[in-house]
């Protein structure tokens, strides 16, 4: 059997252990190139960022600006504040990307498989019937339909009208 192989260079930098040298999860947000930390959201308690590495496509995570790691550290003001701008999320993302469903969840600590243990954020992963294929079952291989640059300049104007509103 002739063997295929699926080509997504732009995981390279993912699997090569390459991360910026601060959090990402961290002020400063302005001025952000998308490339470096695709940004769709932020105020004076939370920050949305899109995924570079996603599960899914439109996999967003959502965290407390302050630096913080454990959710029992979490104030009334930022634990209400992270619900309402997933819900909203989510309401952005069923508007865009009309997905079947989603997986929404923390991973707490690194065992958990938490790719920033340091920084608590919640992942909010729009789902499709049909979308955990056999490349999955294969080889732990997960097929995003859409870049993430092009699902940020879809996604920008929504929570552009947020910070509006």
């Amino acid at each position: 059997m002739e063997r295929r192989i699926l080509w997504a260079p732009w995981r390279g930098e993912y699997v090569s252990g390459k991360r910026e040298n601060k959090c990402i999860f961290c002020p400063p947000y302005d001025d952000v190139n998308p490339e470096d930390r695709p940004i769709v959201y932020y105020d004076s308690l939370v920050v949305v960022i899109l995924n570079k590495f996603p599960y899914n496509t439109g996999h967003l995570l959502i965290s407390p600006v302050r630096h913080v790691a454990e959710l029992e550290d979490l104030t009334e003001e930022e634990l209400l504040a992270l619900m309402k701008i997933s819900q909203q999320s989510i309401r952005i993302l069923k508007e865009c990307l009309k997905p079947d469903g989603f997986n929404v969840g923390f991973n707490l600590g690194k065992v958990a498989g938490a790719g920033y243990p340091e920084h608590i954020h919640l992942q909010i992963v729009p789902r499709w019937i049909g979308d955990v294929n056999f490349l999955t079952l294969l080889d732990d291989v997960r097929l995003a339909s859409q870049h993430y640059l092009k699902v940020y300049e879809m996604l920008k104007p929504h929570f552009d009208r947020l910070r509006e509103g």
